[in-house]
């Protein structure tokens, strides 16, 4: 299966969610080889950037997932590469 690289940037506005997003990133956890949280206090939110190596309709899944919390907005940039799982 062909597996893609890409990073999800999470800008969480409401503290209330981030249980429902944590629980949307543990189911795929499996994808994910990394993720950083900075808290903005300043702003009172927090920005998270998640790196992942899926296939395109799990990345697809998870960025619909999180896009659909409320007070979380989230983006997808993706790489070029593509790569088939072994």
């Amino acid at each position: 299966m062909e597996h893609r690289i890409a990073v999800l940037g999470i800008i969480v506005e409401k503290t209330d969610a981030v249980e429902k997003l944590n629980n949307v990133l543990h189911e795929y956890g499996r994808y994910i080889i990394g993720r950083m949280g900075i808290p903005y206090q300043r702003r009172n939110l927090n920005v998270i950037s998640v790196v992942i190596d899926a296939p395109q309709d799990v990345i697809s899944a998870l960025s619909g997932k999180i896009g659909k919390l409320e007070g979380i907005t989230a983006k997808t940039a993706y790489s070029n590469v593509i790569s088939c799982d072994e």
